[in-house]
């Protein structure tokens, strides 16, 4: 499919239906949030919020790295 979202873009339909939150509701939190740095973001959307590691590792390499995926 060439529409089909590539990288951590690829779990945010999933991530939205496991989680109840869209994504740009986890980013507001990712940017909010008083941890920084990709491992410590991992780790406290995990203990804090109860995602899973591929998952919590999507939504913060996206956070980290805005314009490198398309949302699409």
């Amino acid at each position: 499919m060439a529409n089909a979202p590539h990288g951590p873009a690829s779990y945010f339909p999933t991530i939205e239906t496991k989680y109840g939150r869209t994504v740009d509701e986890w980013f507001a939190l990712l940017g909010a949030a008083e941890p920084t740095g990709h491992t410590a973001l991992v780790t406290w959307l995990k203990s804090e919020h109860g995602l899973g590691h591929g998952h919590a590792t999507a939504l913060v390499q996206f956070h980290l790295n805005p314009g490198k995926w398309s949302r699409i």
